[in-house]
């Protein structure tokens, strides 16, 4: 029961997070579950790929939810959308299958070097200066591939990128973030359908995984994070976000130091 209780906190938490700042739950969800399944002694050598996997299967769920209450608002360009995705896909896919190749120690220090970054962004508000436009279709294919290769490699919806490339491409703050959700929903879906394939071939994981993803952390991330992303969403319009990116920096700079000295 307490692990149920504990998937439950996660989701909640990482809703909020999806709708309110647009990093996506999963810089959440991954050292969280990685915390979670040490204690529940899963097999040692693939706690990370099975964190990763998760946090991209719940993503999918958080995602709609989150763009449909940005989408609600107007603040989803969907022809950004459309025109990013086959990149995200491929991207995705076929970082999530190189990743699933790595050890749960090189996967931590990237996770990690990625996590400082996120929070040292977001400490300074190193946000890029709106000095350009959206490239044309193979621009942003290639940007998607990027987006989508760094998002599997960390098991994130890609909003700790897709929103500064936004931002830096003259598309309104607001907009980005409410972009940025749905861009998160191909991303979740290609990250975890790697991770699954890839983990069906692998002995020894639980009778709960499905390939990389865990069944029973899924669900209960899942039901929480539909019911508090719309909740973020709704209070990005009204909080000092600004205030509430450095206070979660700070906590960022803490969890990664802690998965760092478990994994390593």
């Amino acid at each position: 029961m307490i692990y149920w209780i504990l998937y439950l906190a996660t989701g909640a938490f990482a809703g909020v997070l999806a709708g309110l700042l647009g990093v996506g739950g999963g810089i959440v969800i991954v050292p969280l579950l990685t915390f979670v399944f040490t204690a529940q002694g899963l097999v040692e050598g693939y706690i990370l790929h099975i964190a990763l996997g998760t946090s991209l299967a719940s993503i999918m769920f958080t995602s709609i939810s989150s763009f449909r209450a940005h989408h609600a608002r107007g603040a989803v360009d969907w022809a950004v959308v459309r025109t990013i995705s086959l990149g995200i896909l491929t991207g995705t896919f076929l970082g999530s299958w190189v990743a699933a190749q790595f050890s749960s120690r090189f996967l931590a220090g990237f996770f990690v070097l990625f996590t400082y970054t996120v929070a040292t962004q977001m400490l300074f508000n190193a946000r890029p200066k709106p000095s350009r436009t959206l490239p044309g279709r193979g621009g942003m294919f290639g940007v998607g591939n990027i987006i989508g290769g760094i998002s599997s490699w960390v098991g994130i919806g890609g909003g700790s990128l897709s929103v500064p490339f936004l931002a830096w491409c003259n598309v309104p703050i607001h907009r980005a973030v409410g972009t940025s959700a749905a861009i998160g929903f191909p991303i979740a879906v290609a990250g975890a359908a790697g991770y699954i394939l890839n983990g069906l071939w692998v002995d020894g994981l639980p009778a709960e995984t499905l390939g990389f993803v865990h069944l029973p952390a899924l669900l209960g991330i899942a039901l929480a994070s539909v019911c508090t992303a719309p909740l973020g969403a709704r209070l990005a319009h009204s909080l000092p976000v600004g205030r509430l990116k450095k206070i979660f920096a700070i906590f960022l700079i803490i969890m990664g130091t802690r998965l760092l000295l478990t994994l390593m």
